[in-house]
């Protein structure tokens, strides 16, 4: 009969000793959970044969040049090959108790993932008059990151009479998180005066189809610009909310409204000269891109 428990201490010595392996494993990890710091674990580095084959691990089952090639025609495909793309964001009919006008605001580029070639326009005036003024701009462009370009060149602005200007140009243009589409610039005139815009929209999708864009533009002066009625700070503020029905992605109609002011001296300027300093305007436009 002494044998029987004796018997019992044997066949319980493996659960025992389990107990006791997981006791010490939860105590290691309530100690690391603490911040008991626990050894690193020691990580030879490679052994030299790992370096001593083909930069190209394929070459060693295929013919090295076979492979070349085709590495030479994916990086064309991926990257190195030229496209373009010509934007129509905004072509509006904006109309204000019966004083209506039009507006178009467009770009385009040429080049691959790093370097492109910028045109952008915009402009605006009266139905049945030429335009107001108008903005032409050469870019070279230059990707930063994955969603950023850097870009610079030159802009020229037609307007009324000989007050021509033409600028240096550096800015940034991409698209910000949460999908905000940014474009800053800086804009250095040949009559030494520097002024700045800083455009952002964002697509909201209600369907696959119908997609609420709001917009808001502001503009700066670092100083008094009197020949062509700017002040000093900040002079206009545009903003919009455009709801278009993309037929096709390349093609969509829009209606909206718009609110544009001008401010500070500015304004003050404008006011002097007997001239309109903004308001709301109902939008009607058309958004393509070829």
């Amino acid at each position: 009969m002494k044998s029987l428990p004796l018997a019992l201490l044997f066949c319980l010595l493996p659960y025992a000793a389990l107990a006791h392996h997981t006791a010490e494993h939860s105590k290691s990890m309530m100690m690391g959970q603490m911040g008991d710091p626990s050894p690193t674990p020691y990580e030879a580095p490679p052994p030299p044969e790992a370096f001593s084959g083909p930069a190209h691990a394929a070459d060693i089952v295929f013919d090295p040049m076979t492979m070349a090639e085709a590495r030479e025609t994916l990086r064309r495909e991926q990257g190195a090959k030229n496209a373009y793309k010509i934007m129509v964001d905004r072509l509006e009919a904006r109309m204000k108790e019966g004083n209506d006008d039009y507006l178009w605001d467009g770009q385009g580029w040429y080049g691959g993932d790093l370097n492109k070639l910028w045109i952008k326009t915009e402009g605006e005036g009266e139905f049945g008059e030429d335009p107001d003024e108008a903005e032409l701009q050469a870019l070279w462009s230059r990707a930063i990151n994955p969603w950023f370009d850097f870009q610079a060149g030159a802009r020229h602005d037609f307007l009324p009479g000989d007050l021509d200007r033409s600028y240096l140009v550096v800015g940034i243009q991409g698209l910000a998180p949460y999908f905000f589409e940014l474009d800053a610039a800086a804009f250095l005139s040949d009559e030494g005066d520097l002024t700045a815009r800083f455009e952002g929209e964002y697509d909201q999708l209600l369907t696959q189809m119908l997609i609420l864009q709001p917009r808001i533009e502001l503009n700066f002066s670092a100083q008094d610009v009197l020949e062509i009625g700017l002040g000093s700070g900040l002079t206009s503020v545009e903003t919009g909310l455009r709801l278009r029905y993309e037929f096709h992605p390349e093609f969509a109609p829009y209606i909206g409204i718009g609110y544009e002011r001008l401010i500070g001296d500015t304004a003050d300027y404008a006011r002097a000269a007997n001239e309109d300093l903004g308001g709301w305007r109902a939008l009607a436009g058309l958004r393509a891109w070829f």
